[in-house]
């Protein structure tokens, strides 16, 4: 669960980047997309975050690298709430990432058997114009 707890110490843009690897203007496009809650201002206008933002984004970061899209990570930030936890609304859209990721697999294996077979015809020697790589191109 992503504490609702707001912790004191402020940090900044800077310190949040380097803690996540996420860079700046990612950051800054999260809260535009309200995935991330908007930093509060110090007096000079610099942004404030703290370790929730810090728990936050490392949640949206690691939902991102597991594929799910803007739509599928706000979701699961609503879901993760204390007072909104349904495991099988989160069952539902993890096995729906699933059949998606399978399917990309299955894409790719063709992809890679099609290329593969491209390669293992084209000779390195002789004219582009006789290449099947560049007639299979043309053929498209």
């Amino acid at each position: 669960m992503i504490s609702a707890q707001r912790d004191t110490v402020p940090m900044s843009i800077g310190s949040l980047s380097e803690a996540t690897g996420c860079s700046r203007e990612t950051i800054r496009y999260y809260e535009k997309q309200a995935l991330l809650p908007q930093a509060q201002r110090s007096l000079g206008g610099h942004r404030q975050y703290t370790g929730h933002h810090l728990r936050m984004l490392r949640f949206i970061l690691r939902a991102r690298e597991l594929g799910f899209g803007q739509d599928d990570v706000r979701r699961l930030l609503e879901m993760a709430s204390p007072d909104q936890t349904d495991c099988g609304r989160v069952h539902d859209l993890a096995s729906h990432q699933l059949a998606d990721v399978r399917e990309r697999l299955r894409d790719l294996r063709k992809l890679e058997k099609t290329l593969s077979e491209l390669v293992r015809s084209c000779e390195k020697e002789g004219k582009a114009a006789s290449c099947p790589v560049i007639e299979s191109l043309l053929r498209a």
